[in-house]
């Protein structure tokens, strides 16, 4: 089943933040991840969303994503997230029947 990645970000440093934005595609795919959401427009409907931007990524399974999280990399790439933006990234498993 597969495993997601949400990332709420708030961007401290944008030229900093657009330095690792532009190298983590590269590394999402090689480990069989996709977008599904990256930035654009929000709507909250209820309560109050903790960030300015939110990333939804989709991996083959739950494994896959932690595995991509941990890879040589995608790990040299996390301290520069780290310099230029707060960020609050959790792992999740998909179900296996979304319709029951």
């Amino acid at each position: 089943m597969a495993g997601y990645v949400i990332a709420i970000v708030d961007v401290t440093n944008a030229d900093g933040y657009q330095a690792y934005s532009k190298q983590v595609p590269a590394t999402i795919a090689k480990y069989g991840g996709r977008y599904l959401v990256r930035g654009g427009k929000t709507d909250v409907r209820e309560g109050e969303w903790p960030g300015a931007r939110t990333v939804i990524l989709e991996f083959p399974s739950l494994a896959r994503a932690l595995e991509w999280y941990d890879s040589p990399e995608y790990k040299p790439l996390r301290p520069i997230r780290h310099a230029n933006s707060h960020s609050r990234i959790a792992f999740f498993e998909g179900v296996t029947n979304p319709a029951g």
